[in-house]
């Protein structure tokens, strides 16, 4: 291939990749939630958790003694990532497993070191919340909330 022929192909590759990663929305949305995802986890240092965490204890937390099938419906979360994120927080004392009314069943629940990681941590989550809602506008994050639960749906039923 002579070197023109070369050039050009190479500046039709790297328009092609720009237009894939400027209109791709998993790409999109993986680059914001990194950001987001660093932003809380700072908010969230002084609890010592991050913001998995903290979702993990907070969605734990609202639904109580919870089944792990349950938690990852309700979490959309997939049951290994769920089942290894939960024995890093009963590692860390934050939640304790037993086996549930139906035996054949593990329920979570959150240990007393956990309902206090979560009570520090939740004033940090709420201010973090309001700068990063105060930055975009309330309309807009409304939006944002809206637009997430939509592509959410829409992912699961593609």
């Amino acid at each position: 291939m002579n070197p023109m022929a070369r050039g050009n192909r190479v500046r039709s590759e790297r328009a092609e990749a720009a237009e894939i990663y400027a209109s791709c929305a998993c790409f999109n949305l993986r680059r914001t939630t990194r950001a987001i995802t660093q932003f809380y986890d700072l908010a969230l240092r002084p609890a010592h958790i991050r913001i998995t965490q903290f979702s993990l204890l907070t969605l734990i937390s609202g639904l109580g003694p919870v089944s792990i099938g349950r938690l990852a419906d309700v979490g959309g979360m997939d049951h290994t990532t769920l089942v290894r994120n939960l024995r890093l927080l009963e590692h860390d004392g934050l939640v304790r497993s037993a086996r549930g009314r139906d035996a054949r069943v593990r329920e979570i629940r959150l240990s007393e070191r956990g309902r206090r990681t979560l009570a520090i941590a939740i004033p940090l989550w709420k201010r973090a919340q309001q700068r990063f809602a105060g930055k975009l506008g309330a309309a807009r994050f409304r939006r944002l909330l809206d637009d997430l639960s939509a592509s959410s749906t829409a992912a699961a039923t593609a």
